[in-house]
């Protein structure tokens, strides 16, 4: 395996805030923000993570990447529809680096690929936490990072290995994949069904998604359009690396609280606060893909249709 000395985290929000904090303690870690003010805080407070691990430590951050060292290793972490503008910013930077998208949905990567010929590794993650400032983060579910080669690129097994094992020696979760789709459609699903539904009911993930005794019960409405998610997945000959249903199980009792009070889910999130939310690169997703495969997702379609109307509401 190549060792990494260098890491960028491109988005400071808590996800890769996270990242920066925990691989700052075994690599050199720079961070590429949007706003100067919050690089600047970067750097003459470091970042505090807090929850499931408490580090204080300190990287180099900046607004422009003529200003970062060229990293052996690049971790987009913005939301995906940030990647097109962050990726931008890179185009003539960092040749000889690794690339890893870790966004909601599919699709990042091939944006990635119109500003540059670095090998791609996509990676998706369960891991969670609260930004509370530019400079603290919460650390709430310490679940894995999968990670592997994309597809379409020239990243290699070897390469999703390097980047787990730093993950890990972290102390952060991370797991390689040779084949990175059945890993990355199972998050999708997941993914889609969770965040569409909480946007559109207004709900944070609680124990009321998995109950299916009633007629009424909202687990019912979950459990189907996960199968319209499988059987899109088929079509594409994709075996899912896990049963979406079982995934939302392990959610919904993570923890008393989660299951009292429920997680919100970034979708919810920016609905709350009237903003453009994934929609496009997750639920919208599955439904591209079923009309290629001349499938019918009546649910998915449905509740595609409804967000966009919500956005559509306040722009």
């Amino acid at each position: 395996m190549t060792e990494l000395k260098r890491v960028c985290i491109v988005g400071a929000g808590a996800i890769g805030s996270l990242y920066a904090a925990h691989l700052s303690t075994v690599c050199d870690v720079s961070v590429l923000t949007r706003r100067q003010e919050h690089a600047d805080k970067l750097n003459s407070e470091g970042l505090q993570t807090t929850g499931k691990s408490q580090l204080q430590t300190k990287m180099k951050a900046a607004c422009n990447p003529a200003s970062i060292d060229d990293p052996d290793l690049v971790i987009i972490a913005t939301k995906a529809n940030h990647v097109r503008e962050s990726v931008n910013t890179l185009s003539t930077y960092f040749p000889d680096a690794i690339v890893m998208t870790v966004q909601n949905g599919l699709g990042c990567e091939e944006v990635v690929t119109q500003y540059g010929e670095w090998p791609i590794l996509s990676a998706v993650t369960f891991m969670a936490g609260t930004k509370h400032s530019d400079v603290h983060v919460e650390y709430e579910l310490d679940t894995a990072t999968w990670i592997g080669p994309w597809t379409g690129g020239q990243a290699s097994y070897a390469n999703a290995l390097s980047v787990a094992d730093i993950i890990n020696k972290s102390g952060l979760v991370a797991e390689a994949f040779e084949d990175i789709r059945p890993a990355q459609w199972s998050k999708l699903i997941f993914n889609s069904v969770i965040n569409s539904i909480s946007a559109a009911s207004g709900l944070p993930v609680c124990k009321i998604y998995v109950e299916t005794k009633q007629s009424s019960d909202l687990g019912k409405l979950v459990y189907a359009m996960i199968q319209e998610g499988e059987l899109v997945a088929e079509a594409n000959d994709v075996t899912l690396y896990m049963d979406p249903w079982e995934m939302i199980l392990q959610v919904t009792n993570q923890s008393t609280k989660i299951a009292e009070d429920g997680r919100v889910p970034s979708m919810l999130v920016d609905i709350r606060a009237q903003r453009n939310t994934e929609i496009d690169w997750l639920t919208g997703a599955i439904v591209r893909m079923a009309k290629n495969a001349g499938l019918s997702v009546p649910i998915h379609d449905t509740i595609f249709r409804i967000i966009k109307a919500r956005e559509t509401s306040w722009s």
